[in-house]
C-alpha cells in the first residue's frame, strides 16, 4: 500500500511541476533555517571542548537572598570568599573549579588598542576543563598561591598581541597595565561558553579586588567534577545541606538560596523559566516548541493552500474511488501519506543545504571559534520538525478531501 502511495504521490508532484517547486522550496527554506538553529543550540547546551565533562559537572552560578516579607529579591553570582569556604570543603566532588566570569580589559601592542577579556581562576580548573594546550602549560597550585603574576592566554590573544611569533611561552604580556609572564597557549573557546571562556586566564590571587573579602555576592562561579555522573545527586544534597546553613548577609533579607545544578539548568535559573525543580528545562523547551510550532505555522499554511488546490484538481478520482467503497478514513491516511513524502522530500533538499550553510558560517567565521556541525541530535530534531511540518499541513486539506460528496466530485470532473 505504501508503495502505491508513493507512486501516487511522486505522479501528482510531477503534475504541476511550479506548484512542486514552491512547496518543496518551502519546506527545504524553512527546514535549513530550523537545522542551523539545532546546531547552534545543540553546539551550546552539550559537552564540547573544553567543558567535556559537562555530565558528571554541576554548576553553581547564581545566589538568591530574598525578603520574604517585601518580596524583595538580590540575586548575584558567589564570591570567592563564598565559594571557597562553602564549595571547596565538599567532600563528594573530585575536584572544584572556581572562576570569574570573564571581564573586558583592554591591552595595548605597537600603538593598537586591543579588547582583551580576563578570566581568574583557581589551579583545579584546569584540570576540570580539559583545554587543548598549543604550548607551555597550565599555572600551578604553587603558582598560584604564591601570587605569580602568571597568564595562560588563548590562541586568538597570542596571534592578536605577539604576531606570528612561533613561541610565546616565557615571554611577557602586558594586560591592564599588569605585566603577566606567559605560562602556556591554549585553543580559542567561543564566547558562547561563558564559564570556559577567556582570552586571557590569571591567577585569582593577582586580582586586583580583595578576593578574601567576606561577603557572598560576587563575580565568580564553580563547577563540581564528579567521578561519575552517578555522583550527581549526592553532590547535590550535599550542597543544598550546605546553603541551609547559610545566612543571608543583606539587611532585611530572610532566606538563602543556591542550587548545584546541570549546565543548562545553571543559566535557567536566573530567567523566567528557572523557578522550578529541574531550574527551568521543562517550561524552557515547552516555550521553545511553541516558538518553532509559530515560525512553521506560515509556511505550513500557505502549503495548505497549495494542498487544497491539488486536491480540488483531484476530485474526480476521489469521487471514483468513493463510489468504489473507498472510505473517508482512507482516503486521508493517503493524502497524509503523500503529504508526508513530499515533506520529507523537501526536508532532504534542506538538510543538504543547512550542511552548506553551516560550513560557510563556519568558514567565515560569523561566530569566533564555534565549529557547528550536523550531528545525530540536530539530524533526528530535524526529522522530526519534518513530521511535525508534514502533519500540520496535510491534516487539514485531508480532511476536505474526505468530506467531498461523491456526487458533487463526479460533477465537478
Amino acid at each position: 500500500m505504501l508503495k502505491n502511495y508513493f507512486k501516487t504521490a511522486i505522479a501528482v508532484l510531477r503534475r504541476r511541476k511550479f506548484f512542486t517547486f514552491i512547496s518543496l522550496f518551502g519546506i527545504a527554506f524553512t527546514l535549513t533555517i530550523v537545522t542551523v538553529l539545532a546546531a547552534f543550540v545543540d553546539n551550546t547546551v552539550s559537552a564540547n571542548y573544553p567543558e567535556v565533562h559537562r555530565d558528571r559537572s554541576l554548576y553553581i552560578t547564581l545566589l538568591k537572598q530574598e525578603n520574604t516579607k517585601d518580596q524583595g529579591q538580590w540575586n548575584s553570582p558567589a564570591s570567592f570568599y563564598y565559594l571557597d569556604k562553602y564549595v571547596s570543603t565538599l567532600k563528594t566532588p573530585e575536584k572544584v573549579a572556581i572562576s570569574s566570569f570573564f571581564n573586558p580589559t583592554n591591552a595595548y601592542r605597537n600603538g593598537r588598542k586591543l579588547a582583551v577579556n580576563l578570566k581568574y581562576t583557581n589551579a583545579p580548573f584546569w584540570e576540570v576543563m580539559q583545554f587543548d594546550f598549543i604550548e607551555g602549560k597550565p599555572f600551578t597550585e604553587q603558582q598560584v598561591a604564591n601570587g605569580e603574576r602568571v597568564a595562560v592566554i588563548s590562541e586568538d590573544t597570542k596571534r592578536d598581541y605577539f604576531g606570528n611569533a612561533a613561541s610565546v611561552a616565557g615571554q611577557t604580556i602586558e594586560v591592564d597595565n599588569q605585566a603577566y609572564r606567559v605560562s602556556g597557549v591554549v585553543k580559542s573557546v567561543p564566547v558562547t561558553m561563558p564559564i570556559a571562556h577567556a582570552d586571557m586566564y590569571v591567577p585569582y590571587t593577582v586580582s586586583k579586588a580583595d578576593y578574601r573579602q567576606p561577603t557572598l555576592m560576587g563575580n565568580y562561579t564553580a563547577v563540581l567534577l564528579g567521578r561519575s555522573e552517578a555522583d550527581l545527586p549526592a553532590m547535590q544534597a550535599e550542597y543544598a545541606a550546605v546553603v541551609a546553613r547559610v545566612k543571608p548577609e543583606a539587611k532585611g533579607f530572610d532566606v538563602f538560596k543556591s542550587n548545584a545544578d546541570p549546565y543548562l539548568s545553571s543559566f535557567l535559573r536566573n530567567s523566567p523559566f528557572g523557578d522550578t525543580d529541574d531550574g527551568g528545562v521543562g517550561r524552557a523547551m515547552m516555550a521553545g516548541a511553541l516558538i518553532l510550532l509559530l515560525f512553521m505555522l506560515l509556511p505550513a499554511l500557505n502549503l495548505v493552500n497549495i494542498n487544497i488546490s491539488r486536491i480540488m484538481e483531484r476530485s474526480s478520482e476521489i469521487g471514483v474511488r468513493k463510489a468504489f467503497g473507498a472510505s473517508g478514513h482512507t482516503l486521508v491516511g493517503q493524502f497524509i501519506v503523500e503529504n508526508l513524502i513530499l515533506t520529507f522530500l523537501g526536508c532532504c533538499i534542506g538538510i543538504l543545504v543547512s550542511f552548506v550553510a553551516i560550513q560557510v558560517i563556519n568558514g567565515a567565521g560569523l561566530i569566533n571559534n564555534i565549529h557547528l556541525t550536523i550531528n545525530g541530535t540536530v539530524l533526528g530534531f530535524s526529522l522530526i520538525a519534518c513530521v511535525v511540518f508534514g502533519l500540520l499541513s496535510g491534516v487539514y486539506p485531508a480532511w476536505r478531501m474526505s468530506r467531498l460528496q461523491v456526487v458533487q466530485a463526479l460533477k465537478d470532473r
